[in-house]
């Protein structure tokens, strides 16, 4: 175990972010070049190695966290990479995107700062790719069995190298022109490096795992030939039904939606085209959404040079500590700086956001690009206007954040395999991540398809996602063989802990 008295004797230090006027000037993470050593090992210290651990129960995957804690603390780097990747596949990209759930479980967030589990986890991914211990680990033995995986998103690429690394014959099919899903097109550069992405497809394709872009399963590409080709298939196409914010103006020239203005942002980024076409420059910006979506357009509209920025977030301003409604160790609704809002306080003074906002109408020019947004505040729990608090605010592109509903509906990949709709409106399936499918053409084939990721759960964390692409993979292997040694680390049905 680490010092049983570290978290008395070490006060909680995060990694410090680079200055916020440096990383406004370029595309690089907010932690590019920090030192995270020796910083996080004495942090790792502070870990009790409790009796029982929630910070396992805050976290889908069931990552061994005290554990990984006691062998970064003594600097034994390859020991704390193998209990590290023992439950998590891709760990360099949940220490970056995943708002750690896991430290609100910890248990000195009891009555005190927990464990700055999320920079640890990082750093024991990084260094374990600096000296050498994520080699690729191709099968001992094929099993002459297919699987295709339908979307490469953190649920397809996880069940796609649990799969290859069990002796199955795996395809990866992304309809996009590069591999990685949100990961590579609605993540912005500043939180993940698309050479971390990269790296990590590169060690998939070593291990044995096809890559095929340009595939529109569904369209272009005939699910049911797919289907044929294969002996399962792994659906992981995500939750990418955009909602609509279905309100007076919307149809006016400057209002988009989140995911396109990050995809063409991203596009730039990995050098497609020197510039974009819905650029934040010079402009009068708003996001409609408090979410990440959001804050991951905030500080691409910083770093194109917006003239301002404002957030619109229909929830009330959280407090600063947790609730009786919402006890430890769950997750709790407590008021959160990302840093792009830090950037945005740091340039302009105050939060960006506007609380209990919601919008009323666009307002246009004679050209019929939108310059303005009506906007109302909100009552907490009914969300209906309050009387006399109408203002108007300038808007010369518009974001709209508002989340997903779903994978998308009606399209060929759902008719041909036959995909239904559970009453959340994600694909349905059993209590095995297996597809329940209704009608379907002839030769669609009965059996063999399952739903991983935000296509059958919903939007989600990078880390549910992760969780759910090793379970449909040792449901798929189960399928194929009649029995796993792959690890399920959740079931379709769980969610995260609520009070």
């Amino acid at each position: 175990m680490t010092d049983p008295h570290g978290f008395l004797k070490t006060p909680r230090r995060p990694v410090p972010a680079r200055p916020v006027e440096e990383r406004l000037n370029d595309w690089h993470e907010v932690y590019a070049g920090q030192a995270l050593l020796p910083l996080v090992a004495e942090q790792a210290g502070r870990c009790m190695d409790c009796g029982i651990p929630f910070c396992h129960s805050g976290c889908p995957l069931g990552n061994l966290i005290p554990e990984w804690n006691a062998y970064a603390t003594r600097g034994n780097w390859r020991a704390a990479a193998e209990r590290l990747h023992a439950t998590n596949n891709f760990p360099e990209f949940t220490g970056r995107l995943c708002p750690a759930p896991c430290e609100d479980a910890c248990v000195l967030a009891i009555n005190a700062d927990p464990v700055t589990i999320k920079n640890v986890e990082q750093a024991i991914a990084d260094r374990s790719w600096e000296q050498g211990y994520a080699a690729p680990h191709p099968p001992e033995r094929l099993s002459g069995k297919s699987v295709g995986v339908i979307g490469s998103g953190p649920a397809g690429l996880a069940a796609a190298q649990q799969l290859t690394r069990i002796g199955h014959t795996v395809a990866v099919y992304e309809r996009a022109d590069r591999i990685g899903g949100l990961l590579r097109y609605g993540i912005p550069a500043f939180k993940l490096e698309k050479r971390y992405l990269d790296r990590r497809i590169g060690q998939m394709r070593a291990e044995g795992t096809k890559f095929r872009t340009g595939m529109d399963v569904g369209g272009a590409v005939d699910a049911i030939e797919l289907g044929r080709r294969h002996d399962a298939l792994v659906v992981a196409v995500g939750a990418t039904e955009r909602r609509e914010l279905p309100v007076p103006g919307r149809e006016l020239c400057g209002i988009h939606q989140a995911m396109e203005y990050l995809t063409l942002a991203n596009r730039v980024g990995e050098g497609d085209r020197a510039t974009t076409p819905v650029t934040a420059e010079g402009k009068h910006v708003v996001i409609v959404g408090g979410g990440d979506t959001g804050s991951d357009c905030l500080g691409t509209a910083l770093r194109q040079g917006a003239a301002s920025v404002v957030q619109l977030d229909i929830n009330p301003e959280p407090g600063g500590g947790r609730t009786d409604t919402e006890p430890w160790p769950v997750y709790p609704k407590v008021y959160r700086i990302s840093h792009a809002h830090e950037e945005a306080r740091g340039r302009e003074g105050t939060d960006p956001r506007f609380f209990s906002s919601a919008t009323l109408r666009f307002e246009g020019d004679a050209a019929g690009r939108v310059r303005a947004l009506h906007l109302t505040e909100v009552e907490p729990v009914a969300r209906a206007p309050r009387p006399d608090t109408e203002r108007v605010i300038p808007a010369e592109l518009v974001l709209i954040a508002l989340g997903f509903s779903g994978p998308e509906r009606g399209t060929g990949l759902m008719t041909q395999l036959g995909l239904t709709l559970d009453a959340r409106g994600n694909f349905a399936r059993d209590a095995d991540f297996a597809a329940v499918r209704g009608e379907r053409p002839a030769g669609a084939g009965a059996d063999g398809v399952f739903v991983a990721g935000d296509a059958g759960r919903g939007q989600s964390l990078v880390v549910w996602a992760i969780a759910e692409g090793r379970a449909a993979a040792a449901a798929t292997d189960r399928y194929l063989t009649g029995a796993t040694a792959l690890p399920a680390p959740i079931a379709p049905t769980d969610r995260p802990m609520v009070a």
